[in-house]
């Protein structure tokens, strides 16, 4: 029953982090080291099931616009196919670099910092008036390209490229659509790929109730979270997360250098 709360736990988490602009993956890393909780919560392989959740809970929220790219808007379609290249090839290229070497308190404190100066700049910008529609292939390159630097923990998928959006003119709510609309092929892709290593045999085992509890505590979240956050966005700025994210890099820090 612990390892099922742990999951449920987890699946909050990662619902509530993985559309918010603070890094789902940095909080799925650092729950369980400041907890101290081990065990199968702790792997990339559970990292990608809670993904599946958020998966879902994005083509719950997103599903007419999927239906009306394919049918009307091909595009905007081909747009979305432009940005997620750079972010396939560079997660088939580093996946496995970035499990081994990046996944440490200290990568994470200098990511989180770091784009939150970006996300300063980036949400102080001039007038924000360009829709998802609107958008042109090399904006969607430029979007593409910073999703990913989101390999890297601590970044935030959502974090890198709803700022590239607002460098590009974009309207807050609209730049965490495209971003949004853009993070699932991606997550899915994700997805696959590490489900085909489990089948094969190359990654952690994933116990059935544990998988299916965290898989639907981050849908729940997810679903909740990616509503409230574009109606967020509609009224107010990113500075809530900005702070946000630059005292969980401090607390990161301290909580090293003070750890026994």
């Amino acid at each position: 029953m612990t390892e099922i709360f742990r999951s449920i736990i987890m699946g909050i988490v990662q619902g509530v982090t993985e559309f918010l602009p603070v890094s789902s993956t940095a909080h799925l890393i650092l729950v369980p080291w400041f907890l101290g909780w081990e065990g199968v919560i702790n792997t990339m392989s559970f990292d990608i099931a809670l993904h599946v959740g958020t998966l879902f809970a994005l083509l719950a929220v997103f599903y007419k616009d999927w239906i009306e790219m394919l049918l009307k808007k091909r595009h905007l379609l081909m747009l979305l196919v432009i940005a997620t290249i750079p972010g396939a090839v560079a997660g088939k290229l580093c996946d496995k670099f970035v499990d081994e070497h990046l996944r440490s308190p200290w990568v994470i404190a200098g990511s989180l910092a770091v784009v939150a100066i970006v996300m300063y700049f980036a949400d102080k910008r001039g007038i924000k008036v360009t829709r998802v529609d609107d958008i042109t292939a090399s904006d969607a390159v430029i979007i593409g390209i910073s999703q990913a630097i989101a390999l890297i923990p601590g970044v935030s998928r959502s974090g890198i490229t709803i700022s590239s959006g607002l460098f590009l003119g974009m309207k807050r709510d609209e730049a965490a659509r495209f971003s949004f609309l853009m993070s699932t092929p991606i997550v899915a892709g994700a997805a696959a790929l590490h489900g085909i290593h489990l089948l094969h045999g190359k990654g952690e085992a994933i116990d059935p109730a544990i998988f299916i509890s965290g898989v639907a505590a981050s849908f729940v979240a997810g679903l909740i979270v990616i509503r409230w956050f574009l109606r967020f966005l509609k009224t107010f700025t990113l500075t809530f997360f900005v702070y946000y994210r630059i005292a969980l890099s401090v607390i990161i820090i301290a909580w090293i250098w003070l750890r026994p």
